[in-house]
């Protein structure tokens, strides 16, 4: 009976002195890199759906304080595109016939918010699901094809932007604003590294990510060239003459996006990131 007490004691003391060695390891912060998919959502993918992820990377770090609230700053790139092709359900959407591509530079601050306590290295706060939300701003500039050509959009006006038919029809910029909002989970493998995983949608102030917004406006700017051939304006504000045999149906004042309704873009990744930390003294008491 009395080894029992002494080995129940003594098991007592070591899990104490464990508990206080880790409790004296201080997470000053994070530094780490991220890898994932990106994904579009606005007037060509309005349902939405999750069927063309793209690439998307970034790096971030992050200032702990305390072990359940941190800061972040993130810079991040990703690459989103979407197609008409793919709205084979909704035959309008299928006859307009746009498409867009473009690059994202995006620079945030989060605040990351730790549902459980986390401590690296920790045999028992070592795993945690936090949420987070912020803000920043992000560059785009929204691009297609027409015969193998890359075409710019956003100079075009595409939808009578900064033409004098159109004054209220302002030329958009290839800056934005951005309100990321997500969940995430951490793992501690170490007292150095965490891997984690997380999901955050970025609410926008634009509504052009895609380059379509409002109305057709085939009257802002002039059909065709002294040759006779179609301006390049012209061609890109409506393609549906491409797959609709030959008849476009960009007819003025007809709607060609849903200028109620910002476009958006999630970014999912793993991350890998290496603690900064300090080691305060336990008390004497």
């Amino acid at each position: 009976m009395k080894q029992l007490i002494l080995t129940g004691l003594l098991f007592s003391i070591v899990c104490w002195k464990t508990h206080a060695q880790e409790e004296a390891i201080v997470q000053e912060g994070e530094y780490g890199v991220s890898l994932g998919a990106s994904h579009y959502f606005g007037d060509l993918n309005p349902n939405p759906r999750f069927n063309r992820p793209n690439i998307a990377f970034g790096a971030f770090f992050r200032k702990q304080f305390g072990n359940y609230v941190a800061l972040r700053v993130a810079g991040h790139y990703a690459f989103l595109g979407y197609s008409d092709k793919y709205n084979t359900s909704n035959e309008f959407m299928r006859q307009r016939n746009l498409s867009f591509n473009t690059n994202i530079w995006e620079l945030t601050l989060q605040g990351d918010f730790n549902f459980f306590k986390f401590v690296p290295g920790s045999q028992y706060d070592r795993f945690t699901p936090y949420v987070t939300f912020g803000a920043g701003i992000f560059n785009y500039d929204p691009y297609a094809y027409y015969h193998g050509q890359k075409v710019y959009l956003r100079p075009l006006g595409t939808e009578g932007q900064g033409s004098s038919v159109y004054p209220t029809r302002k030329p958009y910029g290839s800056m934005a604003v951005c309100f990321p909002l997500g969940v995430g989970v951490k793992y501690s493998l170490n007292r150095n590294m965490n891997l984690g995983f997380e999901a955050v949608y970025r609410f926008t102030t634009t509504d052009y990510i895609d380059d379509v917004s409002t109305t057709y406006a085939p009257d802002a700017q002039p059909h065709f060239l002294p040759d006779g051939t179609p301006t390049l304006w012209y061609s890109m504000q409506d393609r549906s003459g491409e797959v609709n045999g030959g008849t476009p149906i960009g007819i003025k004042g007809r709607q060609r996006g849903y200028s109620n309704q910002k476009d958006g873009y999630l970014l999912a990744e793993f991350t890998l990131s290496f603690n900064l930390t300090s080691y305060k003294c336990p008390s004497a008491q």
